[in-house]
């Protein structure tokens, strides 16, 4: 059985994953309430000193590839504009992370999942390949064409066409 206050203390690390993953906080807010609300129904499920914050995040992405394969239904926001972007000293940093925000949203989700849950979530290369059920030699190189295609991005060159991967095993 979870522990509630366990589950609870990785709600900021789920947020924070969410948002940068969806680009949208009601989006994101929805997704982390559905995870909260899966883990805590199968917290049967959950076997005592696992990793907790891997679980979660597999029942993340989980849910995430549900909604990706369900056919969306277009929905306007009801607060559009400013996203939660932390605000550094200067307007030129503020500038550059929103400039960061839009080239990760241009990133192949495939990509940009792997570079979050790497430098972002701070999760070793095996750790997503388990999350993810991938190999990890695919982790690794879909983080280092994430990393190029963000630095191009960032970069200004062109070569926008995204190329959309699935894992044959």
């Amino acid at each position: 059985m979870v522990d509630s206050r366990a589950l609870e203390a990785e709600i900021p690390r789920l947020r924070r994953y969410a948002r940068a993953l969806l680009g949208d906080r009601s989006a994101a807010d929805d997704l982390v309430q559905d995870t909260l609300e899966r883990a805590w129904a199968r917290s049967s499920q959950w076997r005592s000193g696992s990793d907790l914050r891997a679980w979660l995040f597999g029942i993340m992405h989980n849910l995430r590839v549900d909604q990706l394969r369900r056919a969306a239904i277009p929905v306007q926001p009801i607060e559009e504009g400013a996203h939660d972007v932390p605000v550094r000293a200067t307007q030129s940093d503020r500038l550059e992370m929103l400039d960061l925000d839009v080239a990760l949203n241009r990133l192949p989700e495939e990509q940009r999942e792997i570079m979050l849950l790497v430098a972002l979530e701070d999760m070793s290369y095996s750790d997503v390949a388990t999350l993810l059920q991938l190999p990890v030699g695919t982790v690794m190189s879909r983080l280092a064409r994430g990393r190029e295609r963000l630095r191009q991005i960032l970069a200004g060159k062109p070569g926008d066409s995204v190329t959309h991967l699935r894992v044959v095993k």
